[in-house]
């Protein structure tokens, strides 16, 4: 039935946070093991989505960083391996010459359709949810995300508050 995973954990919100772990280092294989076949990083389909989300309009390369999932990412090294494939264009930016705009190109909208049906196999593995546990899952998952994204914002607010440049 259920994998159980057997943990040491001292309560269940500990037992929860384990179980999140095996199952994103679970959903990242699956993931590496689809693009390997295709010959890209889970990075980079990441990065091709934010810019045809951008298409027909560039976007900076600050930008592609800030909605980056991987936040550890060296999106400049990212978008030299997508420009030699043919899937980006990097020039300079028109306002200032030393920022970089990215553009996906017509192969790289091509190459992420090719993809679909990847993508669409990975979604299996929460195809055994029904859709109330699907509706609740990912209104737990978000929950956690906006419960701590709103802890850091109240912690860097109260550090600009101590200091007179702010």
């Amino acid at each position: 039935m259920y994998e159980k995973h057997h943990v040491d954990a001292r309560n269940d919100h500990q037992r929860a946070l384990v179980n999140i772990q095996h199952t994103y280092y679970f959903i990242i294989n699956q993931m590496n093991d689809a693009f390997k076949k295709h010959d890209i990083t889970r990075q980079q389909y990441n990065v091709l989505n934010i810019l045809k989300d951008q298409h027909p309009k560039a976007a900076s390369v600050n930008l592609i960083k800030a909605k980056m999932l991987d936040k550890m990412s060296d999106v400049s090294r990212i978008v030299e391996r997508l420009r030699i494939k043919g899937l980006v264009i990097r020039q300079s930016a028109e306002k200032d010459k030393r920022a970089v705009d990215v553009t996906i190109t017509p192969r790289g909208i091509e190459f992420l359709t090719t993809l679909d049906p990847e993508i669409s196999r990975l979604s299996d593995s929460v195809s055994s949810l029904t859709a109330e546990e699907t509706a609740s899952l990912n209104h737990m998952l978000d929950k956690i995300r906006t419960r701590h994204r709103a802890r850091s914002f109240a912690e860097l607010a109260g550090e600009h508050k101590s200091h007179p440049a702010f």
